[in-house]
């Protein structure tokens, strides 16, 4: 059923944003006209003018001059602001840089910075070729902690209040911290990530974008919806200042909000095989892992929390605090939570490590299961490539999918909104991790020796796929149909098909080796 619903509630606190920028213009364009022909004349060398008037004058043209350069200066941000540009922490192009030596660490909770300088193939459009079409998954931008956890969050800190006896070194913030981080709902940092995000598909796709409006879906939870409503606020702005575009008129809406009820059937959220939510091989990985990497940090955090009598389980929930306060603390997440500093380099490496197993055992291959929850996707994607119908007895809804209003064929692009969960099985039952081997639960491999998976390569705050179609004038048949994916702007290497020196597929093949995803995966092992 699609939802038809007002979110100007959700969408209330970001306009005091909006209508700031716009009185900044309007300040802006009311200031004096300094070209104006009736303004006083500064006649510095008249010779009538004495030596001391002389002076006067300098000193008054001297801070025109430095109003002037500092007018400019606001004016410069300003526009590096729109056009993403000169920011402090992020960019449209290249995501969140800012303290890489923690934020690249936080798994899931990384924002989202560009891969494009690891990638083994180049993520530009290679010359002479046309993409054609363009499938994005993104998840939504950086949120405060789900409501659990920050319950989690808050019933640790009060813990530690109560115990403590005495706070040593840093240690000492948390004597006197309150925690204030809300629940579910994004921050607004992480709007102006999906704002960037929707300026950069618009850019990177122009020859698409100036002439066409993606069809857009998202699942039902208000922090998807805002992202993508966010998405397209971004490229309807880019759109708006493009004098190439045409349809201008028409700003793009969210289509489609698949409901994440109980019982549903909703391709961009897990829910519906039972085996697998009763099922938690994901924390079993963790608890292992944790065994080997935050036994140390609990002493040492003990050893300088007096009395506070911590165990293993609540570490981990200690450094997500450093993620979560950053991306809260400021607008853009310039500022650096004072979690982070309480862990060492090598601490929050581990860290990201922990992270990343709770994806693989949880939601990738070494679940079972996991896979089999990304598979309706990916029959979605193969009818968009193919322009046929869906077919797939998973978690497609039928009721939508069989409407050409609610998912039309024969579109140039789509632009679809989830959450990291079921992002991580839809990129597993693409096939794009079956060159990873099974992650260790003892001993640290970096995402290179995963061949890429990573949770914070994969599914940070933000982050996105864009799946390619494109034609080219030649190599190795000219206009023949090829299939290329990018994750956060990284080329990933294709399984299930012969990959060519770009890392793309002929179309045929591609939709050849999804053949787990074709025939159901392993769905019928959901109600055993």
């Amino acid at each position: 059923m699609v939802e038809v619903n007002d979110h100007t509630a959700l969408l209330a606190f970001h306009d005091a944003d909006d209508r700031g920028e716009q009185e900044i213009g309007l300040r802006r364009s009311s200031s004096p006209d300094i070209g104006d022909s009736n303004r006083r004349r500064w006649p510095l060398f008249d010779r009538k003018v004495t030596a001391s008037s002389l002076r006067e004058r300098c000193v008054t043209v001297s801070a025109v001059i430095s109003l002037m350069l500092i007018c400019a200066g606001f004016i410069y941000a300003f526009i590096s602001r729109s056009s993403g540009r000169g920011l402090v922490c992020s960019t449209v192009q290249n995501g969140y840089q800012c303290h890489q030596e923690y934020s690249q660490l936080w798994g899931q909770y990384t924002p989202f910075f560009s891969l494009h300088t690891i990638s083994d193939f180049s993520p530009q459009i290679p010359i002479g070729c046309t993409v054609t079409f363009v499938q994005m998954l993104s998840r939504h931008g950086a949120r405060h902690p789900t409501e659990n956890k920050s319950a989690v969050y808050s019933e640790l800190i009060k813990r530690i209040q109560d115990r403590t006896e005495s706070y040593l070194g840093d240690f000492a913030l948390l004597e006197t911290f309150n925690y204030q981080l809300q629940s579910e709902d994004l921050t607004p940092f992480g709007v102006s990530q999906m704002i960037d995000s929707g300026t950069k598909f618009y850019r990177r796709y122009q020859h698409l974008t100036k002439e066409s409006n993606a069809f857009i879906r998202a699942s039902g939870s208000p922090r998807v919806i805002v992202s993508a409503e966010k998405f397209i606020d971004g490229f309807y702005q880019e759109k708006l200042s493009d004098p190439s575009a045409t349809d201008k008129a028409r700003k793009p809406s969210v289509s489609v909000v698949i409901s994440e009820e109980p019982g549903s059937n909703n391709t961009l959220d897990h829910s519906n095989c039972n085996v697998f939510e009763r099922t938690k091989p994901g924390l079993a990985a963790q608890a292992e892992f944790a065994k080997v990497f935050a036994t140390p940090i609990l002493n040492r955090v003990n050893s300088h929390l007096i009395g506070a009598n911590l165990d293993i389980t609540d570490i981990p929930y200690l450094m997500d605090l450093c993620s979560f306060h950053t991306v809260a603390l400021t607008p853009d997440a310039s500022t650096i939570s004072p979690f982070c500093t309480l862990f060492t380099d090598e601490e929050w490496t581990q860290y990201d490590y922990y992270n990343t197993l709770g994806k693989y055992y949880g939601h990738s291959t070494g679940n079972p299961l996991g896979a089999s929850q990304g598979v309706g996707f990916v029959n979605e994607l193969i009818s968009r490539l193919t322009n046929t119908p869906v077919i797939d007895s998973t978690t497609v809804n039928h009721t939508l999918d069989s409407d050409p209003q609610t998912f039309p064929l024969g579109l140039s692009l789509y632009a679809d909104f989830s959450h990291d969960n079921t992002m991580i099985s839809i990129l597993t039952a693409l096939g794009l991790f079956n060159g990873t081997e099974p992650l260790s639960n003892t001993t640290i491999q970096s995402p290179v020796e995963t061949k890429g998976f990573s949770a914070a390569w994969t599914v940070p705050f933000g982050g996105r796929a864009y799946i390619e179609k494109m034609e080219c004038d030649s190599t190795p048949v000219a206009r023949e149909p090829l299939v290329r994916v990018l994750i956060n702007d990284r080329v990933v290497p294709l399984h299930g098909c012969k990959a060519d020196t770009l890392g793309r597929c002929r179309l045929e093949d591609f939709v050849e080796g999804l053949s787990y995803a074709r025939r159901g995966g392993d769905w019928g092992r959901c109600f055993i």
